[in-house]
């Protein structure tokens, strides 16, 4: 089995790095931390990979890895990978793209399935929004935040919030989160401006990664500049069958 490094080199013409289709998955594949990282190829100790596997140990979840995956153009192939991967029977999280479902749908038990959607922000529509009452902070896994407190609130309420699920050299995912009763004030659109007006200043392009069917989610991200990629993803909660 090759090593971390050379795996890593193994699957490079795999993925475009500065493409927001490949974003999630070069993260995983290139930039999580090496400890937390295992990446299963075909064939095996190839210089040259036809497929992967990235298994990532992250703080969604201490007992499902998540996985995100490049398979292979042969069928066979690609349930060979699969299996050298993952033992029947595993739970995981899986990001994978649209074109591979019909493949996963049939190997694995599928608990959830959603369809997500990757906006990136268009410089050219993007206009930085000054709010008094967003500060900046620092999220549990070190990344930066960007917050808006409850005015008056002993208990410092925070009320929206936007920090980063992952960053790569080229792109990172904004994640934004407001309480119930203080959504459709503009503050979630606030901390998402103040989190992409800094990823843009230290030389990132931001991306926003929602459900096809968290309309409102969708148009805080166009309100702040993002657009559509084109690119859809898949998030599986599924385990694996036994092989066929």
């Amino acid at each position: 089995m090759n090593n971390l490094p050379e795996s890593r080199r193994a699957i490079r013409r795999l993925l475009d790095e500065r493409s927001p289709a490949d974003a999630i998955a070069s993260y995983y594949a290139f930039h999580h931390p090496d400890a937390k990282t295992q990446l299963i190829i075909t064939p095996d100790k190839a210089s040259r990979a036809a497929g992967y596997i990235a298994l990532s140990r992250t703080g969604m979840d201490l007992f499902r890895p998540l996985v995100t995956l490049r398979l292979p153009s042969d069928m066979a192939d690609s349930l060979d990978l699969i299996y050298q991967a993952l033992m029947p029977g595993t739970a995981v999280i899986l990001i994978t793209p649209l074109t591979n479902l019909p493949l996963l749908q049939a190997v694995f038990n599928i608990q959830t399935e959603e369809h997500l959607r990757i906006f990136v922000l268009d410089r050219a529509r993007f206009e930085p929004i000054l709010n008094m009452l967003v500060s900046q902070s620092e999220s549990p896994n070190g990344l930066p935040r960007f917050i808006i407190r409850r005015a008056n609130s002993p208990e410092q309420e925070i009320v929206a919030s936007a920090g980063l699920n992952w960053q790569s050299p080229h792109f990172a995912e904004i994640a934004v989160n407001t309480s119930r009763k203080h959504q459709r004030q503009g503050w979630g659109r606030s901390v998402v401006a103040a989190m992409a007006d800094y990823l843009l200043k230290n030389g990132r392009t931001p991306l926003y990664v929602v459900a096809e069917n968290n309309l409102p989610s969708q148009q805080l991200a166009q309100n702040v500049g993002f657009v559509n990629s084109g690119a859809r993803l898949v998030l599986l909660q599924a385990s694996l069958k036994p092989r066929p």
